[in-house]
């Protein structure tokens, strides 16, 4: 493996295992107290962020990593050794949850299963992800926004309102690796695939509309004269592509 891709994907993984670590724990030791709850997953993000953003970007989550894949910020190489190294972080940390606190407490409290329709849990983790994977372009990618330097406040704060209305519903998990690391471990897999579908779909939406949106590049207006017979840009005007 490339050293470059080895270590963007250690930082992922540690990212990643922070979030289920902290996240699941939290919901496990305060029995889903919401406010514990949300701001142990907003502030892991956030924290990871700051930490590790420079390195990897900061991902930690699979449906983001598409989001990145789909615009092309990202080679498909490197996109899987993410998917890869986020998917390990999550059992490596579902299963040190699992040994030392009690597989049930794992599978009930720290594993998300809806307490809706499947449609609607689908619809809920999809919109919840869109506001996610939107503050991460809005901070983290466009060079216009918020800046990088704070992109992890902004990323992490965006999870802990996300999981202000989701969490009771769904467990706002916005992540497959947040959702499959505690499945396995608890061997609880009740709506298993809207943790995958709604992310990646709610992803998918806020990255490629942001990107054509807001960040393609400007360029002049192809504007010709009859007289000319050549495509000539008219001074002073520019078009989006």
């Amino acid at each position: 493996m490339d050293e470059s891709v080895l270590r963007r994907s250690v930082a992922e993984y540690i990212g990643t295992f922070t979030l289920i670590f902290i996240g699941g724990g939290a919901g496990i030791v305060t029995g889903q107290d919401i406010v514990a709850v949300a701001l142990a997953n907003g502030l892991a993000i956030g924290i990871m962020v700051t930490n590790l953003g420079h390195i990897s970007g900061g991902h930690f989550n699979p449906a983001i990593t598409l989001g990145f894949l789909s615009t092309r910020r990202i080679t498909p190489v490197l996109a899987v050794a993410y998917w890869a190294a986020q998917l390990l972080g999550a059992i490596s940390a579902a299963f040190i949850l699992r040994w030392l606190f009690h597989q049930i407490s794992v599978a009930v409290l720290a594993a998300p299963a809806p307490h809706t329709t499947d449609a609607k849990a689908f619809v809920l983790e999809a919109i919840m992800t869109f506001f996610l994977v939107w503050a991460v372009w809005a901070t983290a990618v466009d060079p216009r926004g918020a800046f990088k330097a704070i992109a992890g406040l902004a990323i992490g704060l965006t999870i802990s309102i996300d999981v202000f209305v989701g969490g009771p519903i769904t467990g706002a998990a916005m992540n497959p690796a947040r959702a499959f690391g505690p499945e396995l471990a608890g061997n609880s897999w009740t709506g298993w695939w809207i943790y995958w579908i709604g992310p990646f779909a709610g992803a998918l939406l806020a990255a490629l509309v942001y990107e054509y949106l807001y960040l393609r590049p400007p360029r002049p207006l192809v504007v010709g004269t009859p007289e000319s017979g050549v495509d000539e840009p008219r001074p002073g005007e520019t078009a989006l592509s």
